[in-house]
């Protein structure tokens, strides 16, 4: 457990296990911790990080709003503050977002890229999802105090007190529109989707999304010599708020990475 000094962050970084460097980023209002069913297994063939993002966890608010991209380049920074030239990334949902902008913003710096539960572009969420997001605001802070979101980060936080300013800047956050299909395009990392089949994204977008990536354009033949660079997972009985507790994430995922 230690602390990196990145773009103005105290950033908090856990790590456990050796092997290829594999980042986890965590979901909004959420930590690093999230991902505690995920760590023993995949720390067996990885080296891997814990990230508590900006304002997340036991990482400190500072005075920027919370952006993907500002997100990314603190994730970047971490790589070489690590002394690491490339590294495999799993985002779910917020930390997705921030994984996709890595690749997007700095390519060189990701070998293998896991995308989990969220949308490459606003309208990708179901209509109610959307409708959620835009009645969000600081005064959810106080509606959320009986959630285990609230009892993760009074127990983590620094400044236990900024919990409203946390709440706050994700619902400014979620207000945003956004469509990041021109730089998903680009993105050169093999690339892995994972959703739930009772997700909060649309399963059209979940095509749309894959076929972006290169996914689902062709047939890869009786032999599948010509397999696409993308990878679509879609969980049976999973949905956008328990798919990091499925028990086939994890395989789906290190056999993805190894192979």
């Amino acid at each position: 457990m230690s602390y990196a000094e990145v773009n103005g962050l105290s950033l908090y970084v856990e790590e456990h296990g050796s092997g290829e460097p594999l980042v986890l980023l965590h979901g909004g209002l959420g930590s690093g911790e999230t991902f505690a069913p995920l760590v023993p297994r995949l720390a067996e063939a990885h080296r891997v990080i814990l990230v508590d993002l900006q304002g997340h966890g036991r990482t400190a608010d500072i005075d920027r709003p919370l952006r993907p991209e500002l997100m990314a380049d603190d994730i970047a920074a971490l790589l070489k503050h690590l002394g690491i030239e490339r590294a495999d990334l799993l985002g779910y949902s917020t930390g997705a977002d921030v994984a996709l902008q890595v690749a997007v913003r700095h390519p060189q710096a990701v070998r293998r890229l896991v995308v989990v539960s969220t949308p490459c572009k606003r309208d990708g969420w179901h209509p109610e999802v959307i409708a959620a997001m835009d009645g969000m605001s600081a005064e959810t802070a106080e509606v959320l105090k009986n959630s285990p979101l609230h009892e993760l980060y009074a127990r983590l936080a620094p400044r236990p007190e900024d919990w409203t300013v946390l709440v706050g800047k994700t619902a400014e956050l979620k207000h945003q529109d956004y469509d990041w299909s021109t730089g998903v395009s680009t993105i050169t990392a093999p690339t892995l989707l994972v959703f739930g089949d009772a997700d909060a994204v649309r399963p059209a977008h979940m095509v749309e999304f894959y076929a972006l990536l290169g996914g689902g354009l062709k047939d890869a033949g009786f032999n599948g010599a010509d397999p696409a660079g993308a990878r679509l997972a879609v969980l049976p009985g999973a949905s956008h708020y328990d798919v990091l507790a499925h028990p086939e994430l994890t395989g789906v995922v290190t056999a993805f990475l190894s192979s």
